[in-house]
């Protein structure tokens, strides 16, 4: 009888955790992820295959994990992390709608409060953030894709098999979803899809070649004297003072440094590949900064070869940017180099059509999409290049939907892309680029794609998205629908 009532006990027990686990946690424990199922002699099969490690498809690939599905991340890259690890892209944009309330919303959001209270500033502080979004997924580094093979479907082209390579032998791979999630179209580079007009379509007259905006190879200083900087510029308030004797957009509190172009763009590049614009600063915290300044005209990300070669104009052109912050830039008076990172923050590659190209009319009127899975607000910020040398703007947009449909690759119904490689025009990608809502994006498109599993993503219709809407506000906070 004892052992009887132990036994109940037990039982009971059980059944009440496991009641409380589904309570508290609904659609973490939605399905138990199997092991890859194979698609014949030396291939392998996956749910959804993402093609490199930024940080948005590293977000989708958590949220498909989360909900069962079988995941696995190939970097063509020798390390994970994408520019927010191996860039160091950490001065970071925050999209705010006309009334300056933030829409950050998501998994990015622990990195964006993170950041705004101060907590997230130094390299172990991103690296730390970013290892527990990918923590258990399953990832290749330094893999080559080889080939890939594609089927007719319905009209459209299914992205059937991908074989690549790695450390000289040859896998194969089937997926349900493909993503592309690399800043150089390592993925969609080798599918039959038309490029969307680029920075070169804002010229006057015809014949220019694709043109993308400049690179960054983010700085780094330490022994900087912030509190010298910050009251420098309370010293000469007003603000328009401040603005006319440093420039434009100059503006200092205990976290950022923006502007100072009346200086920084005095500064004369020993290599004609390179420009320094606005400071964009980050406080680290003991006197350590990075700064989002030195750009890089004409680099091709999926050239090796040119990334390095870019990597390396930066560096040699460090020393002497330090030279002259030190003496035209208040609280650098004894600042110093404080190491590199190991890649370039690439703004602006070659795009592709999706199903729907976002406008510069969808951003600037605050159009909203039946299937947003984002929220945007952000001016539209298009950087230099060799023949815009200070960039151009178009003005500050409320908030904006930024629709799945965006996000699906044209003429392909199982190919996504991710991050930079959302389907806008060249102004509405001034806004649309940054990380926040492409993150959200990804995020949004993970959880989809895991609780939507008994309709393609290219079926789903109005109706199903007032539902997807209902329960992606009901069960993760996010709000998309207004």
């Amino acid at each position: 009888m004892n052992i009887l009532k132990i036994s109940l006990r037990s039982i009971t027990a059980f059944l009440v955790a496991t009641l409380i686990v589904q309570l508290v946690f609904p659609y973490s424990q939605a399905r138990t992820a199997q092991a890859p199922a194979s698609c014949g002699q030396g291939c392998v099969r996956y749910d959804v295959v993402v093609i490199g490690s930024e940080i948005q498809g590293v977000l989708l690939a958590r949220q498909a994990m989360k909900h069962g599905l079988n995941v696995i991340i190939l970097d063509p890259r020798s390390k994970p992390g994408g520019e927010l690890v191996l860039g160091q892209m950490h001065f970071l944009d925050e999209p705010n709608d006309k009334n300056k309330k933030s829409l950050v919303q998501g998994d990015i959001k622990e990195l964006f409060d993170g950041f705004k209270k101060g907590t997230i500033r130094k390299v172990p502080e991103f690296n730390k953030y970013y290892q527990k979004m990918i923590r258990g997924i399953p990832i290749k580094n330094g893999i080559q894709i080889q080939s890939v093979k594609t089927i007719p479907v319905k009209g459209e082209k299914s992205l059937q098999t991908l074989t690549y390579r790695l450390n000289g032998r040859d896998y194969e791979v089937q997926a349900d979803y493909w993503v592309e999630n690399t800043d150089f179209n390592a993925l969609t580079g080798k599918l039959d899809v038309k490029r969307i007009p680029g920075m070169e379509s804002l010229y006057k007259g015809s014949g220019h070649e694709p043109d993308h905006m400049a690179a960054t190879l983010m700085l780094r200083f330490k022994k900087v004297d912030w509190r010298k900087l910050h009251q420098a510029v309370l010293d000469d308030y007003p603000l328009t003072n401040v603005q006319q004797k440093y420039g434009p957009n100059t503006y200092v509190d205990w976290n950022i440094a923006t502007g100072f172009s009346n200086i920084m763009m005095k500064y004369k590049p020993r290599d004609p590949q390179l420009v320094l614009r606005g400071m964009n600063t980050l406080d680290q915290r003991h006197g350590e900064v990075i700064m989002n300044a030195l750009l890089i005209y004409d680099v091709d990300p999926a050239d090796p070869k040119s990334v390095q070669n870019a990597i390396n104009k930066g560096k040699t052109e460090a020393p002497y940017v330090l030279e002259y912050m030190r003496k035209n830039i208040p609280g650098f008076a004894k600042a110093e180099l404080n190491g590199f990172p190991e890649y370039l923050y690439v703004r602006d590659y070659n795009r592709f059509e999706t199903d729907y190209v976002m406008k510069y009319e969808d951003v600037r009127n605050g159009r909203m999409f039946w299937d947003n899975v984002s929220i945007g607000g952000y001016p539209i910020d298009l950087q230099a290049t060799t023949l815009i040398p200070k960039g151009i703007g178009f003005g500050k947009t409320d908030k904006y939907g930024m629709p799945l449909r965006s996000f699906m690759l044209k003429s392909y119904d199982n190919v996504l892309v991710a991050g930079k490689n959302v389907g806008a025009e060249i102004k509405a990608y001034g806004t649309a680029r940054i990380m926040p809502n492409t993150a959200l994006a990804a995020q949004t498109m993970g959880i989809i794609l895991g609780r939507e599993k008994d309709k393609r993503l290219i079926d789903l219709n109005q109706a199903d998205f007032r539902r997807i809407h209902a329960y992606l506000k009901k069960d993760y906070n996010i709000v998309l629908d207004k």
